[in-house]
């Protein structure tokens, strides 16, 4: 582009700072130069309307990729919490019922052989109704779990043996109402089958879904420090480029940028007000939820395992040595693992449970003295039988004592959980909001100050 070949100082003093630059000058004794130079590529790039320009795109793509990622780190971790709620906590929760399904499955079907020929009702009903439960906590577990997880391999384990051992247990019942010895070798069996290889399968079940519940939970603690950071880079550049162009134009304040910086900083503290608060809750479920849950289902567990040991000492009297040596392991690291807890949830179901720990290791010792005199009649009775003081109602008092324990903690869990799954719902959308108004701002703002170089 050429210039008019003449130009008058009035009209040089006219022009703006940057457009002077760009002429030929003014010479020593302030005349103005009559001949000026042809225009470069870079003394374009060096005028201050092109770094104006410059610093206006680099500050809205900064608030695009600011506003955008604060954005999608909102809008995940509500999905994850959300996810966490509606299908990797109940699957840690079906596993464990899963499991304790089981287990009563099994220390019924032996107690049935305690009582001899007909097996009462209610151990028949407590039986089925447990395998009942363990089958739809079966299609409840199968449901959630993908296709290539090792949980699905441990879930088709469990499904695939299931109906061999109730096969077994019928096949014993069938012989023990007749009065055939065999029965008692096939409940071994279908017991063996249930010790040895299915609850083992689910046990590895509900251990594996409760790490799957217990990780997302530990990265929820963490504050979104990287979109936190950017925010503060963004912030940074918005305030210098308002005090370069305040020392340059002599403005003092620039309305779109003030109200970019307003925006951007408004997201930068509802940000920080979030992540505090879905750290905290995070900290609180891991703390009074996560924690007091996987002792009270570790503690049940072992409870099960305890009384199927129980009756097993009975039924199978060639192996009670075994069994009874497998009781004192379990109820030891049960007495251990109650002892230990310090949390504030479900304490006084601790405290229940140990009353009743100690009720049942007094009948226990009774059904010992019982068999050392060789009366194992009263032996039977006092494991299996109706009173109060037997060891079937005060194993009942423990594992009701767990479950309600498990629950009060499951329910802290969610509750926190959810807790910031809720102060999460609109900074997704507001992050949004919020960046729009920023990205509209900014060329409002410096729209004006380029139209003067015009």
């Amino acid at each position: 582009m050429a210039l008019p070949e003449t130009k008058t100082a009035d009209d040089e003093q006219a022009m703006p700072t940057a457009a002077r630059r760009i002429w030929g000058g003014v010479g020593a004794n302030g005349a103005v130069g009559t001949r000026p130079r042809q225009i470069t590529n870079r003394d374009l790039l060096r005028s201050t309307p092109a770094r104006l320009l410059a610093i206006g795109v680099a500050l809205l793509l900064g608030t695009l990729a600011v506003g955008l990622i604060a954005a999608t780190v909102a809008s995940e971790r509500k999905q994850d919490i959300d996810t966490l709620l509606s299908t990797t906590e109940p699957l840690a929760r079906s596993s464990q019922n899963l499991y304790a399904s089981l287990s009563v499955a099994d220390a019924a079907a032996a107690t049935a052989f305690l009582s001899g020929g007909v097996e009462p009702s209610t151990a028949r009903d407590r039986y089925a109704q447990a395998i009942g439960t363990a089958s739809s906590e079966l299609v409840a577990t199968s449901d959630g779990l993908p296709g290539n997880d090792e949980s699905r391999r441990l879930l088709t384990e469990i499904a695939t043996k299931l109906p061999v051992y109730t096969g077994l247990v019928e096949t014993a019942r069938t012989n023990n109402r007749v009065g055939n010895p065999v029965g008692t070798a096939y409940l071994a069996e279908a017991s063996s089958l249930m010790q040895t290889e299915i609850l083992p399968a689910a046990q590895a079940l509900h251990t594996e879904r409760s790490a799957a519940s217990l990780a997302p939970q530990s990265e929820f603690g963490r504050p979104p420090w990287l979109a936190i950071g950017l925010l503060v880079a963004l912030l940074i550049g918005l305030v210098a480029t308002q005090s370069v162009m305040s020392r340059r134009t002599r403005r003092t304040l620039n309305p779109g940028l003030l109200c970019a910086t307003a925006a951007m900083a408004a997201l930068l503290v509802w940000m920080l007000i979030v992540g505090v608060i879905s750290a905290t809750s995070a900290h609180r479920a891991i703390r009074d939820g996560s924690e007091p849950l996987a002792t009270f289902a570790s503690a049940r567990i072992l409870a099960q395992q305890a009384r199927t040991q129980e009756i097993l000492q009975l039924v199978r009297r060639e192996e009670k040595e075994e069994h009874a040596q497998l009781y004192q392991e379990n109820t030891s690291e049960l007495r251990q693992l109650l002892d230990s807890y310090s949390g504030s949830v479900g304490h006084d179901d601790i405290d229940r449970a140990n009353q009743a720990m100690d009720n049942w290791t007094a009948s226990h010792q009774r059904m010992l003295d019982a068999l050392a005199t060789g009366d194992w009649t009263a032996a039977a009775m006092t494991t299996v039988g109706p009173e109060p003081d037997a060891s079937a109602a005060q194993f009942d008092t423990v594992d009701a004592a767990l479950a309600a324990g498990a629950d009060t903690a499951r329910t802290e869990l969610r509750d926190d959980v959810a807790r910031s799954s809720r102060v999460l719902s609109a900074l997704g959308p507001g992050a949004a909001v919020l960046t729009t108004v920023a990205v509209v701002a900014i060329p409002v703002g410096l729209w004006p100050r380029l139209r003067e170089y015009q």
